[in-house]
């Protein structure tokens, strides 16, 4: 890319990276040209992300650093809770909002406590999906209004937490998976003298759309069909429990792009709600589960990345279908139950990644051939001569089978290796040009082949971190987040970039970017000028932090949790600091202890400075240097 010959402004920043769009009016751009974050939305202060990683190295943190802001984190609480308020109140429904927090969703112990802290005056709860998530759960779930919802399959030692957690009068809801579940249940109830509270999950009809669709629909991997339904609750009318069955619950996916989903699934799933309650079940709660999305790329559509609505308009319409089949149903309204947890975290987090290099196509110069230079070269410099904007396609064609023939003739001994590299410094040169025709406006919109090229030109710029570890459903399901240099947004761009992380692993890249409703395979970013450069990933609070591998030994980055003070100078403090691993605790991780590498260094050591290879002096130094080593970060030091 070019330098924009016009003043660079504010407006052509926020168009090209799309912050007041998927920024959910917390993220925006200051008058100094950095990205700034109002935690409170526009009833808080604005902090400068600058600001907050010069803090971060005062307290001797390095990148990668991930910036947790709390009090974000709460206002998100907040802000989902009062929306399902304002719809109750609105459609003068009966029943209540109890929402909970699924854990599996961030299971990070600080980032819990903060949502059941803000959530106390809501009388949010939580959502388990195993037996650890429950023995976490069970531990520091304190409001004996909140529901503790329990999904995922479970065996005997899950029902017996579970029902501890009923002798202790907590409202925890054992949501049947399979109608072999029910059978333990009961049967272990019964053995610990304890009434369980039981939810079904019901397998609708309607079904997701988007990554995650699959978790909907005839297929999917929980839930009991209608006929297991009718015999689940005959069960129950046999044995006298019918009270004890008060929850209906239902799932249709993570992250539902579309309204319309929702819609029609909260329509069946309350159809279901009334007819058990008119053959005289005394359901209190429809479960609507999760799926809330978030705004990834900002073009507020039904792409994978994004959504069609907002999270007023969903709760709306939950709230409004759920009313609208009772009342033609005439049954009582039940509460209404959410497990949206990525809508409530993913805006908490931001992960900051400083770029120390990059790798670029060559770009030598190309003079002008020699009498003496092979005919290939001569054929690829006059292409590059005679091209202009109307013949540009004609030459890029002529260009490729050029440098098809080069190969060719190389392979089989033809042709030298100074010739070779001069023909593809040519074809280079001829694409560059025929890229930058088309980015100036000569002739309409890039030709596919053409965009292709332009992608292969692009530079890498060198990322210290891993995404493995960090940003996992970027590879594992393509999921898009939103990327954006922290600093210099008051000046144009000038580069097109890709990004690589610092693993072994080819697939440690990222090479598609939110565009909109659309993908775009570079990012414009700024030239590397000698002082550090950061990039910030945005929307990174929902499944990264605990979804990460230990890809390459690199672990968990450091991470700080930021909290505002209008008495601190900056505005914001740093509450907490969450160490990274260190090279000795991934190496711990997988069975490697750092006593006895430490000790089999030293053996080895040893053996040089007997054999003279060392002196003495300096394999103490060397074997020091070792151990020291084990206790550094794992992620580059730059």
């Amino acid at each position: 890319m070019q330098k924009n010959p016009e003043p660079w402004s504010r407006e052509q920043a926020f168009q090209v990276y799309n912050i007041d769009r998927w920024g959910g009016e917390y993220f925006s751009i200051n008058q100094a040209g950095n990205i700034s974050v109002r935690p409170k939305r526009a009833a808080g202060p604005e902090l400068d992300l600058t600001e907050v990683v010069a803090e971060a190295r005062e307290r001797d943190l390095s990148l990668p650093l991930l910036i947790r802001f709390q009090d974000l984190l709460r206002n998100q609480v907040a802000a989902l809770n009062e929306s399902f308020r304002n719809a109750i109140r609105e459609h003068h429904y009966q029943g209540q909002y109890r929402g909970v927090f699924p854990v599996k969703v961030n299971q990070l112990r600080e980032v819990v406590e903060e949502i059941l802290d803000a959530g106390a005056p809501y009388d949010v709860g939580l959502e388990v999906g195993s037996k650890p998530e429950l023995f976490a759960a069970l531990a520091i779930h304190q409001n004996p209004a909140s529901l503790l919802i329990c999904n995922g399959y479970k065996d005997a030692e899950f029902i017996r937490m579970a029902l501890l957690g009923r002798k202790l009068n907590k409202q925890v809801v054992m949501v049947i998976e399979k109608l072999e579940e029910l059978y333990r249940v009961l049967s272990v109830a019964e053995q610990m003298n304890v009434e369980p509270i039981i939810g079904i999950r019901v397998r609708l009809q309607a079904k997701g759309a988007g990554k995650w669709a699959s978790s909907g629909g005839e297929n999917a991997k929980f839930g009991l069909s209608t006929a297991e339904l009718l015999a689940a609750v005959e069960l129950l009318r046999q044995r006298g429990k019918e009270h004890i069955f008060q929850l209906v619950h239902f799932h249709v996916g993570s992250q539902i792009p579309d309204i319309l989903t929702v819609k029609r699934a909260v329509r069946e799933a309350a159809r279901y709600y009334a007819k058990l309650t008119k053959m005289g079940f005394g359901v209190k709660y429809l479960d609507v589960g999760g799926g809330l999305g978030v705004d990834y790329n900002g073009s507020r559509t039904s792409s994978e990345s994004s959504t069609n609505y907002t999270p007023d308009e969903y709760t709306r319409d939950i709230v409004y279908n759920i009313a609208d089949i009772c009342a033609e149903e005439q049954v009582p309204q039940p509460d209404i139950v959410s497990e949206s947890g990525r809508a409530i975290v993913a805006h908490h987090s931001v992960l900051l990644v400083e770029v120390f290099g990059s790798i670029a196509k060559d770009k030598t110069s190309f003079p002008p051939p020699a009498d003496a230079d092979h005919k290939l070269v001569k054929d690829i410099a006059g292409v590059l001569k005679k091209l202009n904007k109307r013949n540009r396609r004609e030459c890029l064609h002529h260009a490729k089978l050029i440098k098809e023939e080069a190969a060719t003739r190389f392979e089989v001994g033809m042709l030298d290796l100074p010739s070779k590299a001069r023909v593809e410094t040519g074809f280079w040169k001829i694409v560059e040009s025929i890229v930058q025709m088309y980015r100036n406006g000569f002739g309409g919109k890039m030709p596919d082949e053409v965009h292709e090229y332009q992608s292969l030109l692009a530079e890498q710029y060198l990322c210290n971190f891993s995404v493995f570890q960090s940003l996992i459903d970027h590879w594992a399901v393509g999921q898009l987040f939103p990327i954006a240099p922290i600093h210099r947004l008051n000046e144009a761009p000038t580069e097109e970039a890709t990004l690589v992380d610092i693993t072994c692993d080819s697939d440690g890249k990222i090479d598609t970017f939110i565009n909109d409703d659309d993908v775009r395979h570079t990012l414009p970013l700024h030239n590397l000028n000698g002082q550090p450069y950061i990039l910030g990933f945005f929307l990174m609070g929902a499944y990264q932090d605990v979804m990460g591998d230990l890809h390459n030994l690199f672990g968990p980055v450091t991470e700080a949790h930021v909290f505002l003070d209008e008495d601190e100078p900056s505005g914001f403090y740093i509450e907490e600091v969450i160490p990274g691993f260190s090279i000795g605790q991934v190496l711990d991780d997988v069975q490697y202890e750092t006593n006895v590498l430490a000790r089999q260094m030293k053996t080895q050591i040893d053996q040089a400075i007997k054999a003279d290879v060392l002196k003495p002096s300096e394999g103490m130094r060397l074997l020091a240097e070792y151990e020291k080593g084990l206790t550094k970060p794992t992620y580059l030091s730059i």
